[in-house]
């Protein structure tokens, strides 16, 4: 893997998710197939789960795939003990973060959290890459942002 991917730079994840699209994947996997490059990981059974919240859970059009799929990579992270399946009780406030925070990347340019009001009738068309692909760096940073800022990261 090419160092600006392994040092996570802005090019370096744009590259990724680029190619993780145009091998199918869609946002909510691109976004924990990341987080496992970036700790040197594999994890097949998880990316496949990731797919059921994708183009809106499982192309319902409903919550946007970016938002999910971030909330279930603080969930991830946000244990106090590593061998945990339990959360830390900072993942509660950590969530309410990025749910305002994506409120704030859509404000005045969509209507809701919906797929289906962010992307419109290109949801899982090649298409919504133009669409999904700035608000899903965008959050992808956020995402890390917020780990850092409760010691996660």
């Amino acid at each position: 893997m090419a160092d600006d991917l392994k040092l996570g730079t802005r090019n370096g994840i744009v590259k990724r998710a680029v190619e993780l699209a145009e091998k199918g994947y869609n946002c909510s996997q691109i976004i924990m197939k990341r987080a496992l490059d970036g700790e040197g990981k594999k994890n097949p059974d998880l990316i496949r789960s990731m797919f059921g919240l994708g183009d809106g859970c499982g192309f319902l059009n409903e919550t946007c795939g970016i938002l999910t799929g971030s909330a279930c990579l603080l969930s991830w992270y946000a244990t106090d003990t590593p061998s945990d399946e339990t959360p830390s009780e900072a993942l509660l406030p950590m969530l309410q973060n990025l749910k305002e925070s994506f409120e704030e990347a859509i404000e005045g340019k969509y209507t809701s959290t919906r797929c289906k009001d962010i992307v419109g009738d290109l949801a899982g068309s090649p298409e919504r890459k133009f669409i999904c692909g700035p608000l899903l760096l965008q959050t992808y940073g956020r995402t890390m942002e917020i780990l850092q800022s409760y010691g996660f990261k």
